[in-house]
């Protein structure tokens, strides 16, 4: 009964004074990013942006950002261990996350781990829900979430500086510098977070009563990045981008008879991207050469583990021609290159041939389009058509209509193709067709949008036990998700007293076609909304995250689930003003004490406490 209560009250917030970022929609376009297309051709779809001022508000790894401010739905093997992601009801790796214009996600596994990534070393994220496929290619079928660098070329001299300390030893540094003039742009920065994490699971007790708590959960996060542009004249410009990490965490235990194991996984991206704008022809190049690695320690205190790495090259040449005012168009050809080696998947290569076509038709001043199709080559699989339309219409200053369809698609990875035991080289790629509606309404200071989708999921690829008892990925399940996602926001000022209210709310269906059942860890509801109030150098705001329960088996067993939770923050921060900004600031999480968790048997934080300084000079 109080949940439905719950609801009720959401929704009728909802309909009345929700946002997205406040200027997340309408101010999207004043946004300078590195990904053009996703700028340029991404206006039929819901896009929630995430500047600097919101990610500083947050915990340091893009889990806690995300969960708190997107319809994502994360799952956790415990704080700061694996975290893996169900957008749209779709799977961990049926979402793609684009660094820079560049699809990230592991090639061993197919999904990102959103706690190896720490959301201060990006200047601006945004999360597109729906298909994007036939731009980003495997695995945008939930949505993608763009991880944005943004050179400006400008005279600046600027640093920022956060130090973060908190319970379980919960140490953070995050440090920026930004050099720029008209001719060049140089950002490099530096971020290190780490705990003990060794907190008490909130009213759990052993059979002798003595209190449980999180054993074997230290981690380690230390991340370098540097950038610089060049900008040759009027009409090209050079950029180069570098990001480093390393994650070094233990694994939780589920019970303290378990063997104490480590994970040690890293990356190093660089990209270098060439842009020149000939008045209605534009070309853009970019290559990039990504490095993964994992190592594997069954027992921690012993130098024995298995690992795996992949190398991969991709060269993306982008040419845009606008034919009038009306109408442009953009090809796109792709080529990667990847080699994946180690103890469980041995050393093999796959090279990826694509090329795509995008248009964009701007039929009057209220009504245009967008076109695409894709194709890929390869001797690994075969690889489907891919398409999108997208329309919007303005109806009028209040009300903005919007339509996408689309054909995606997921590769099989590595793990999937080259596993010695039970890998399967004759799999298809995952296929998508999926539909949406949007409508987006402005009113004073309210922006409101609201997307219906249907998405029909075939070959599905599971690893099920096979011969012998081994397991092995095969094509078997077909799933229809479909559900309603609201996004709103509001914002104002009274005098020196400025007020904002951000939510998201999300309705989901997942279910297997022939079981009817719903998907196992893809919850039904999930709300978050975000009050904020600043008077003169004094700010604070408040947090609150809703996930409702999951079913942890296919077979929907009401026995086997992980309750619904509500989670909620909040800070408070004073600026000094001894430099160009000096805020001091205190959090209090789970400020309720609730116990909770995403995974079964995987409990998450109490009560905790976070001190941070804030420094821009």
């Amino acid at each position: 009964m109080k949940a439905n209560y719950f609801f009720l009250f959401i929704l009728m917030t909802c309909c009345q004074i929700i946002l997205a970022q406040n200027d997340s929609i309408t101010k999207l376009n004043e946004v300078v990013i590195a990904d053009q297309n996703f700028k340029k051709f991404s206006d039929s779809q819901s896009v929630l942006h995430l500047n600097d001022s919101t990610i500083v508000k947050n915990e340091a790894l893009l889990t806690d950002l995300l969960n708190f401010n997107s319809t994502i739905y994360f799952k956790e093997y415990g704080r700061g261990m694996l975290s893996t992601v169900a957008f749209r009801g779709t799977t961990a790796s049926q979402t793609a996350v684009i660094w820079n214009g560049i699809n990230i996600n592991s090639q061993m596994n197919g999904s990102t781990d959103f706690n190896t990534i720490a959301s201060s070393d990006f200047n601006s994220i945004d999360i597109k829900a729906g298909g994007g496929s036939v731009i980003y290619g495997s695995g945008a079928i939930g949505g993608t979430v763009h991880l944005n660098t943004t050179l400006k070329f400008t005279n600046q001299f600027e640093n920022s500086l956060k130090l973060d300390y908190g319970s379980y030893n919960t140490q953070g540094v995050n440090y920026k510098v930004n050099i720029s003039n008209t001719k060049w742009s140089t950002q490099i920065g530096f971020s290190r977070n780490s705990s003990t994490n060794d907190y008490d699971y909130v009213g759990r007790y052993n059979w002798k009563g003595e209190q449980l708590w999180n054993q074997n959960g230290e981690y380690e996060l230390i991340g370098f990045n540097a950038n610089l542009g060049y900008k040759i004249n009027s009409k090209n410009s050079i950029k180069a981008y570098s990001q480093t990490s390393n994650t070094d965490r233990n694994t939780s235990l589920i019970s303290a008879s378990e063997t104490r194991s480590r994970y040690i996984n890293g990356f190093s991206r660089n990209l270098i991207e060439y842009n020149g704008n000939f008045d209605s022809f534009i070309t853009s190049f970019k290559t990039a050469y990504i490095l993964e690695n994992y190592q594997y320690y069954p027992e921690k205190e012993e130098n024995k583990y298995s690992y795996g790495k992949t190398k991969s090259w991709t060269n993306i040449l982008n040419l845009g021609y606008e034919f009038s005012k009306t109408i442009s168009v953009n090809g796109i050809f792709d080529y990667t290159k990847t080699r994946g080696y180690g103890t469980s998947f041995g050393n093999n290569t796959r090279e990826i041939i694509s090329t795509a076509l995008l248009a964009k038709q701007k039929l009057n001043e209220k009504w245009q389009n967008e076109y695409g199709v894709r194709k890929e080559f390869t001797n690994n699989y075969k690889s489907p058509i891919l398409f999108s339309f997208g329309s919007i219409y303005e109806v009028n200053n209040f009300y903005n209509f919007k339509m996408n369809i689309s054909r995606n698609f997921r590769i099989p990875t590595y793990n999937d193709l080259y596993w010695e035991q039970g890998g399967n080289l004759n799999l298809k790629p995952e296929n998508s067709y999926q539909a949406e509606i949007g409508n987006v309404f402005n009113f004073k200071k309210i922006n409101l949008t609201q997307t219906f989708y249907f998405n029909k999921i075939d070959d599905l690829l599971r690893w099920v036990p096979g011969d012998k008892g081994i397991w092995a990925p095969q094509n078997t399940d077909k799933v229809n998700a479909y559900g309603a996602e609201i996004i709103l926001g509001w914002g104002n000022q009274y005098g020196n007293n400025c007020f904002s209210l951000n939510a998201t709310y999300a309705y989901t269906i997942s279910e297997n076609i022939e079981t009817k059942k719903q998907l196992f860890f893809v919850p039904f509801h999930k709300a978050t909304a975000a009050l904020s109030y600043a008077y003169k150098n004094f700010s604070s705001n408040y947090q609150l995250l809703y996930n409702g329960f999951v079913y942890t088996q296919s077979d929907n067993d009401p026995k086997q689930i992980v309750n619904s939770y509500t989670v909620s923050n909040i800070a408070i921060d004073y600026d000094l003003k001894l430099v160009t900004s000096c805020k001091v600031g205190f959090q209090v999480l789970n400020i309720w004490n609730s116990p909770y968790e995403s995974l079964e048997n995987r409990p998450m934080p109490g009560r905790n406490f976070n001190m941070y300084l804030n420094l821009k000079f």
